[in-house]
């Protein structure tokens, strides 16, 4: 029986495959962007980096999520 990924990471595998890196750099990129809202990082990763929008909006909420726990 195979386990559904749901939420933010179940975009992880394509994020993956059409941006070119590792959701561990993505992270880290995000990680540079301390002091910044949520919705600053989504239009960074969209403007720097060409990402749409769902992809960008899953890896900060992922990001974000984990760093504040």
């Amino acid at each position: 029986m195979s386990v559904s990924i749901k939420g933010p990471a179940s975009y992880f595998p394509t994020i993956e495959a059409k941006y070119g890196r590792p959701i561990a750099e993505w992270k880290a990129l995000i990680g540079t962007q301390s002091g910044k809202k949520h919705m600053e990082i989504v239009a960074w990763l969209k403007a720097e980096y060409a990402m749409g929008h769902g992809h960008a909006n899953a890896l900060v909420a992922a990001t974000l999520r984990e760093t504040s726990a």
